[in-house]
């Protein structure tokens, strides 16, 4: 309840910080573009600079290679893989300047023109705000992770008023977990941004789409398919492309805080040639979505977006995403339209929206949701199932990582987000261990030990004791016989060496032993009745474990056939006058049938 609580007020903040990055973004955008001092939204592609526009990309560039250098190396990115490293490897922590730094720095990469969207940094910024919080109480690692979650979750909600979506981001990216202990308080802080949106952003749907068929032919059906196919191609070629030209910009003999610079001249560029490629790009999606951009226009916005986008971002600037991967996936989607069933202006740009999300960045379910949640239209909800499935399954196949989890695999941490259940969850104690066990009878002595724990019981370091009626008394270990039986003096009890022991119950699962043996530090542990505590039954080691693992291999590994398949012939068509003799058939003809029976 307590973390719920926090999450629900991180959520609210996140809201404003939302608003926040969103008028900064206005802001740079005005004074980089149209030296005026003003939050009102602008579009860089109205700008009067004519070849001065070069620069500007630059100069922005510039500032965040030194934000970079001398404030934090870790805003530089697209900060949905700096929120998983945070996650998985700094306990969920967060630096306080990272919370301040990341906005900044994206806002000025966007409102100088950098290709971007807000939402890579308002997932990072979430995301330290939730840490922040966290950091400010006694709390966990795991609870931590729930609150920098749910920042990050909130801040994309809010961003794009998109809550479900921003719950399966998170579930599908961050978390690393489907467990009610982290969804509740996440979802809750997602809807929390959502519901501050309307006043503070506004409401209603980001993008509209005009009126389009409902039904699918078989050959819309086929399209879709091939609209996935092609997303796929996309998103792999966008993936490949990013990370060659960060490669490329690690050979480079300079520091790289000046990398984002070179990248700086190539969006001024492209920008140059397409104005309509720079920045967010909000309102070029509506126009693609409306169906009014058509013909090469088309082409030339998807290869300028494309190259400039993959190289700023791979020079190491501050920006995000998803908004950038909306705009090439609705372009392709409008060549597509071309020569693709007529389902009506917007729809395979839509569609091919949904779909390089879903290819590019490994959430399928995240990706459908979002396109509807963007544009209120549930009807695209089939088509979209269908084409963003085939792009996620097929970039399965071609990309072994995702372009989200590519950078963290890069730094020697491999990531799978595949959820399954654990093996050690559905078997039990007395599935695997050991009933055959050796105990030691409390009144043993010093000569008689050699014979209890040698011979065909030396590879046992863990023995019982136990009393004449077979109650447990303690444990020793092997070592601790050893030097017992071969030391002088008084020949005193076994009692002086045992321990108190540590016990695991036959019909526990083997995930509880687990975490008891990870909290102990032991790799042995009786087992006794758990209606008598003291009845010794077996023994079970950290090698009994592996034979859930076994298990679990063969079940994925292992084919068989359950049912054979076999030629079965009735007996009235056996004695039918056209049928072979008896001796040609199968083994059926020799099947017994009782007397008096029907012969049917």
């Amino acid at each position: 309840m307590p973390i719920t609580l926090l999450a629900i007020a991180v959520g609210a903040l996140a809201a404003f910080v939302a608003l926040g990055l969103s008028s900064m973004i206005s802001l740079f955008t005005n004074l980089f573009f149209f030296q005026r001092w003003s939050t009102a939204p602008a579009s860089p592609a109205d700008h009067h600079l004519g070849v001065m526009v070069v620069i500007v990309p630059v100069l922005g560039a510039l500032i965040i290679g030194f934000m970079a250098r001398f404030g934090s190396e870790r805003i530089r990115g697209h900060g949905i893989p700096e929120a998983i490293e945070a996650i998985l490897l700094r306990g969920s922590r967060v630096e306080p300047k990272v919370a301040v730094l990341k906005p900044v720095s994206a806002a000025v990469s966007i409102g100088s023109g950098g290709p971007f969207g807000a939402e890579g940094p308002i997932i990072m910024t979430g995301g330290a705000l939730g840490s922040l919080c966290a950091q400010l109480f006694h709390l966990t690692s795991a609870e931590r992770k729930t609150l920098l979650v749910a920042g990050a979750a909130a801040g994309m909600s809010a961003t794009f008023g998109s809550p479900i979506a921003a719950t399966l981001l998170a579930v599908e990216l961050l978390l690393f977990e489907w467990k009610p202990r982290s969804f509740i308080p996440v979802a809750l802080a997602s809807a929390t941004a959502a519901v501050l949106r309307p006043p503070l952003l506004g409401g209603g749907a980001l993008f509209t789409l005009p009126a389009h068929v409902s039904a699918l032919s078989p050959a819309a059906v086929a399209a879709c398919l091939l609209c996935g196919l092609l997303a796929a191609a996309l998103s792999g070629a966008l993936t490949v492309s990013v990370y060659t030209f960060e490669d490329l910009f690690e050979k480079l003999p300079i520091h790289w805080m000046w990398w984002p610079a070179l990248g700086g001249v190539v969006i001024g560029i492209g920008g140059l040639i397409y104005p309509h490629a720079l920045g967010v790009g909000y309102d070029v999606i509506e126009e693609l979505l409306q169906g009014k951009l058509l013909g090469s226009a088309l082409l030339v916005l998807l290869v300028v977006k494309w190259t400039i986008w993959s190289v700023s971002l791979g020079s190491g600037t501050s920006g995000g995403v998803l908004a950038p991967l909306l705009m090439m996936g609705a372009a392709l989607g409008g060549v597509e339209a071309q020569w693709l069933p007529d389902m009506g202006p917007g729809f395979w740009q839509v569609i091919s929206m949904g779909a390089i999300l879903g290819g590019t960045m490994r959430s399928p379910l995240m990706a459908i949701v979002f396109v509807l949640e963007l544009t209120h239209d549930i009807e695209l909800l089939l088509p979209l199932l269908i084409a963003v499935t085939v792009a996620h399954a097929s970039t399965v196949v071609l990309l072994r990582r995702s372009i989200l989890t590519e950078k963290v695999s890069r730094r020697g941490f491999h990531l799978t987000r595949e959820y399954a259940t654990d093996p050690l969850e559905i078997l039990f104690v007395r599935e695997v261990m050991a009933s055959d066990v050796a105990a030691i009878p409390v009144g043993v002595r010093r000569h008689e030990i050699a014979e209890a724990i040698n011979g065909r019981r030396r590879g046992q370091s863990l023995f019982a004791v136990v009393e004449p009626a077979g109650d447990l008394v303690g444990v020793v270990t092997r070592w601790m016989l050893e030097q017992w039986a071969e030391s002088d003096g008084e020949d005193a009890a076994l009692q002086t060496v045992l321990h108190q022991p540590v016990t695991a119950f036959a019909d526990e699962s083997l995930r509880a032993v687990m975490n008891r043996m990870a909290e102990t530090g032991l790799t042995s542990l009786p087992v006794v009745q758990r209606q008598n505590p003291r009845r010794l039954v077996g023994n079970i080691t950290l090698r009994d474990m592996l034979k859930a693992r076994r298990r679990h291999l063969e079940e994925e590994q292992r084919r068989e056939r359950v049912l054979p398949i076999s030629l079965i012939v009735p007996g009235w068509l056996r004695r039918s006058p056209g049928m072979p003799p008896s001796g040609q058939l199968a083994a059926a003809d020799q099947l017994p049938v009782e007397r008096g029976s029907p012969q049917g």
